[in-house]
């Protein structure tokens, strides 16, 4: 076998593990699908001869291609390590049982916590808790000692638990809203269901071939809710990426599930998805009550 068709097929083995570990550090599926194919481009020109673990290679350069995205993003700014570095408290200490559920947590419905922290906490937590990359191989990754990169991730874990509180409350809220669209639905209620879309949302669906009157997209409330009606006893609520969403799940045909944007109490976007590679990265779990 050639050289190329070895490394081809040794990357397209590591592709699924990249892509999770993209996906968790920069939270676009977009994002992390370029990730991965500049770590393919820069596997492809390098001299991997001397690579002995080649899916751990693969794993820091995503990683550190995925630290220069999120810093390129301007978000936030990083604040100093040296301003904190020294402010570990035992309650910041957390057992490895603590630390697998809140790896977990984050993994269902806390994802967007991690859009909060600084790119390099974001890294060093991700990598750390979820993936269980050693802090001695995440240092080099963000240029500071192994002790200031426990202190990241120790700040990083702090930060989440501070918003998951917050995050609580606003899952009640967005599932309220959620709650009162799905029953206005069922009950076809066509005045109470654009009451509760924003004047101007917006309905976008990747359905790659849409039924007679169905359109990808559609704007306006009342045109929206008469496409949302269509369906209403096939939807339930679900929880997409730490956020309440619907899913549309008729018997026998694909799979649906809608991200939604919440303002003011009004429903403002439906991201409508069934392409089956997105829905693979995408983080579902259901509603408990």
């Amino acid at each position: 076998m050639e050289k190329h068709e070895w490394l081809t097929e040794a990357f397209e083995a590591e592709r699924p593990h990249l892509q999770t570990v993209a996906y968790r550090l920069l939270g676009s599926t977009s994002e992390a699908d370029d990730a991965v194919q500049e770590a393919w481009l820069r596997l492809s020109f390098a001299d991997s001869s001397s690579v002995e673990n080649l899916g751990g290679w693969l794993t820091t350069v995503v990683a550190r291609i995925s630290l220069n995205m999120l810093r390129s993003r301007n978000v936030r700014r990083e604040e100093p390590l040296e301003a904190s570095a020294l402010e570990t408290s035992r309650e910041e200490i957390i057992d490895p049982e603590q630390e697998a559920l809140l790896a977990d947590s984050v993994g269902i419905a806390l994802l967007v916590i991690l859009d909060t922290l600084a790119p390099a906490e974001r890294l060093a937590f991700v990598l750390h808790d979820i993936f269980a990359v050693p802090f001695d191989e995440i240092a080099p990754i963000v240029e500071r000692s192994e002790a200031a990169t426990r202190q990241l991730a120790s700040r990083a874990r702090r930060r989440i638990q501070e918003g998951a509180k917050t995050q609580d409350t606003n899952l009640t809220y967005q599932r309220e809203v959620v709650e009162a669209f799905l029953a206005a639905s069922r009950a076809g209620n066509f005045e109470a269901l654009v009451a509760l879309l924003d004047p101007d949302v917006v309905f976008r669906t990747d359905w790659p071939m849409p039924a007679e009157g169905f359109s990808r997209e559609i704007r306006g409330a009342a045109a929206v809710a008469k496409q949302l009606l269509r369906r209403a006893h096939e939807v339930q609520p679900i929880l997409i990426n730490g956020a309440v969403g619907i899913v549309v799940a008729p018997p026998g045909q694909r799979l649906l599930v809608a991200q939604l944007t919440i303002t003011n109490g009004r429903i403002a976007r439906i991201n409508a998805i069934s392409d089956p590679t997105h829905l693979s990265r995408l983080h579902l779990a259901v509603l408990s009550d």
